[in-house]
């Protein structure tokens, strides 16, 4: 039996929320980033980067805007046929918006404000990257909470609307951007078969729990106005996974 250890760091001291807290205002369960255990398995399967990815939706009064984030590496790891673990690089400076893509000096303006200080700061923090803690089958007391959001014709799909389909498990992991790292607890579809492991999740973030602070509706005085982007990010994990 191989002895894995998945970035097996002490818990990063976040002040956020009282540690295993839902922070106020967020529909994925997010606190304190929580410390990995050292993880005993007997097989660890390898990301397959074209067929896994990061997708994403940001809204505002006006409009919205969806694209997708590549995957740079990664392991799950598996005792079994149970997801004990795992570690996903997430691509940031590759960062893609797909919506505006018939419109090239449109689409290269906002990939490159993605990138920029206002947002993910892909200079400085090229990667993210979210380490699995602890995955639990799901039930219905793991419900997700639903923010109350401005009303306008675009604002965020709530994480019930967003939520996948059929959930099976109860997903926890820490997730870093920016230099900063919590934890966040969501439904997924898990499933390991036929040598492979297959994983789907939507859950919401805040964005400006980790520093995306451009246009953050909590300084809009006057929301009438729609100068704001909802920190509100619908967010998708579809990640595929071989021997």
């Amino acid at each position: 039996m191989k002895n894995l250890k998945f970035l097996g760091f002490a818990a990063f001291t976040i002040l956020v929320a009282a540690c295993g807290q839902q922070k106020e205002g967020t529909d994925a369960e997010v606190s304190e980033a929580k410390e990995v255990a050292e993880v005993n398995t007997s097989e660890s399967f390898s990301i397959n980067k074209e067929e896994s990815q990061i997708t994403w939706i940001g809204s505002k009064p006006t409009g919205k805007h969806n694209g997708t984030i590549p995957i740079a590496s990664g392991d799950i790891a598996v005792e079994g046929n149970e997801v004990v673990g795992g570690t996903i690089v997430i691509n940031v400076a590759e960062i893609d918006n797909e919506d505006l893509k018939e419109d090239p000096e449109s689409h290269g303006k906002l990939v490159s404000h993605l990138k920029s200080e206002d947002f993910f700061d892909a200079e400085n923090h090229p990667t993210a990257e979210f380490v699995i803690t602890s995955v639990a089958p799901y039930s219905k007391e793991d419900s997700v909470k639903v923010k109350e959001e401005f009303d306008t014709q675009y604002k965020p799909a709530s994480a019930k609307e967003h939520m996948v389909a059929s959930p099976t498990h109860k997903v926890t992991g820490n997730l870093s951007m920016r230099g900063k790292t919590l934890s966040v607890s969501f439904p997924a579809h898990v499933k390991v078969q036929d040598d492979k492991v297959i994983a789907k999740a939507k859950f919401n973030i805040d964005r400006s729990l980790w520093g995306l602070q451009y246009g953050n509706e909590a300084d809009v005085v006057d929301k009438a106005k729609d100068k704001f982007i909802y920190n509100t990010v619908n967010v998708g994990f579809d990640i595929v996974a071989g021997k």
